[in-house]
C-alpha cells in the first residue's frame, strides 16, 4: 500500500527500525506511512531521508553554530512534557503559516497519557528561558526525530537547525546506525532545510525499488507523482488517438486510509488516476494507476464508498466520492497493449454493465 497506518501497543527499538527502514514516521501512539502530501493546490511527493551517522562528520554550518551557542545552555535527556514546552510550542505553532498538531501532547502522545516509544528531548536555554527544543525516538540502531520548535524571536540564531544538528550528533554518539529526520518534499521549499544537514551522508528511500540510495542519486525519475502523471499521459494520449475519452485527475482522498474509521478499508491510495470516460459527478468506474514499484499500468474498476459533504471546486481533482478498486481488468507495461484493451472494452459498454 501507498498509505498504511499502524498502532502499535508496545514496540521494540528492533521494531521500530524496520518501520524507519521502510519509510514510516510516527505521529501520537500511530505510526504511518505515506508517499504524497496534499498542499493547496498540488499533490506532492514525499521523498523519506535517512543520515547514515558512520558517514555523518560536523560541518561548517555547525561548527559556526556551536560558536554561537556557547552562551546558551544545551540539555539532552529523556523528553517530559510541561507546560512551559507547550507554551513555547503554542507560541512557534501560531508563527506558522500552515497546520499542526493542536498541542505537543496531541502530537506526541495522541489521546493517551503514556507512550510506547522512547523519546528523549534537546533543550536549549538562554540563562533560564527556553527558547528552542525537539524531541526525537531512539530505537535499535536507529533514531527519528520527530518535531523541533522554537521562540520566533531567536529565529535569527538557526534554532530549528541547531536542534536537529544536536540530536544527529547525539545519535552519532551513541553509535546508532541511522538518523531520519523525516521527509522532504521537491515542490515545497519549506522543507529543503533537511538536505542541508548531513548532506555528504544523506540517503534517501526510492520508491520504485525500495532501496536506500545516496542523496547525490536523486534525479527528477524518483518523483514518484511526476513519474505517474508523465505515465499517465502517455496513456491518456494513446487513448486519443482511438478516440477513447480519458482525463488525468488528482484524487483527493488519496490520504483517506490515515483517518482511523477509513483504516484497512482498501481504499484507493494512488494520487493520480486516469479516468475512462467523460467527467461527471457520478462515481469513478473504470480508471487506470500507474505504479513506479512495478512500472506498470493498472486497470481497474472502482465502487464508491462514501460521498462527502464537500467537494473540490478545482476541477483537476476528483473529489465526488471515496473510492475502492474492487478488480483489476489489466496489468502491463505497455501503452499500446493496454490502449488497445480499452478500445476493444468501450466498445462493449462495459463501464455500463459493471
Amino acid at each position: 500500500m501507498l498509505v498504511e497506518v499502524h498502532t502499535p501497543q508496545t514496540i521494540t527499538g528492533q521494531d521500530l527500525d524496520v518501520y524507519l527502514q521502510r519509510g514510516w514516521f510516527r505521529m501520537g501512539h500511530t505510526i504511518f506511512t505515506t508517499n504524497f502530501a496534499h498542499v493547496k493546490d498540488k499533490i506532492l511527493s514525499t521523498i523519506w531521508l535517512r543520515i547514515k551517522l558512520s558517514a555523518y562528520s560536523t560541518d561548517r554550518a555547525y561548527r559556526e553554530l556551536c560558536k554561537r551557542y556557547t552562551r546558551f545552555t544545551v540539555s539532552i535527556q529523556p523528553a517530559e512534557i510541561t507546560p512551559e514546552k507547550e507554551t513555547l510550542f503554542t507560541r512557534y505553532r501560531e508563527s506558522l503559516t500552515f497546520p499542526v498538531s493542536e498541542s505537543l501532547q496531541h502530537l506526541l502522545f495522541g489521546k493517551e497519557t503514556e507512550t510506547v516509544y522512547q523519546t528523549y528531548e534537546v533543550t536549549v536555554r538562554d540563562n533560564e528561558q527556553l527558547f528552542a527544543c525537539g524531541f526525537f525516538d531512539l530505537g535499535g540502531n536507529s533514531a527519528e526525530g520527530i518535531v523541533s520548535f522554537y521562540d520566533p524571536a531567536y529565529k535569527k540564531y538557526s534554532p530549528g537547525k541547531f536542534v536537529i544538528y544536536s540530536k544527529v550528533q547525539y545519535c552519532k554518539d551513541l553509535g546508532l546506525e541511522y538518523f531520519y529526520p523525516g521527509y522532504f518534499v521537491p515542490g515545497n521549499p519549506y522543507f529543503d532545510y533537511k538536505l542541508s544537514i548531513g548532506r555528504n551522508a544523506l540517503q534517501f528511500l526510492q520508491l520504485a525499488s525500495g532501496e536506500w540510495r545516496g542523496m547525490e542519486l536523486f534525479a527528477p525519475a524518483d518523483i514518484p507523482v511526476e513519474a505517474m502523471r508523465i505515465k499517465l499521459e502517455q496513456m491518456q494520449t494513446a487513448l486519443q488517438q482511438t478516440g477513447v475519452e480519458s482525463h488525468v485527475l488528482k484524487y483527493e482522498f488519496f490520504d483517506a486510509g490515515l483517518i482511523p474509521d477509513m483504516r484497512n478499508s482498501g481504499l484507493l491510495d494512488f494520487p493520480l488516476f486516469l479516468l475512462i470516460g467523460p467527467l461527471s459527478d457520478e462515481p469513478a468506474g473504470i480508471i487506470i494507476v500507474y505504479d513506479v514499484r512495478d512500472d506498470a499500468f493498472h486497470l481497474l474498476v472502482c465502487m464508491p464508498v462514501w460521498k462527502p459533504d464537500r467537494t473540490n471546486p478545482d476541477a483537476s481533482f476528483y473529489s465526488s466520492y471515496f473510492i475502492k478498486p474492487v478488480q483489476e481488468i489489466y496489468a502491463t507495461a505497455d501503452v499500446l497493449i493496454l490502449s488497445a484493451l480499452l478500445t476493444q472494452l468501450t466498445q462493449k459498454d462495459i463501464t455500463t454493465e459493471k
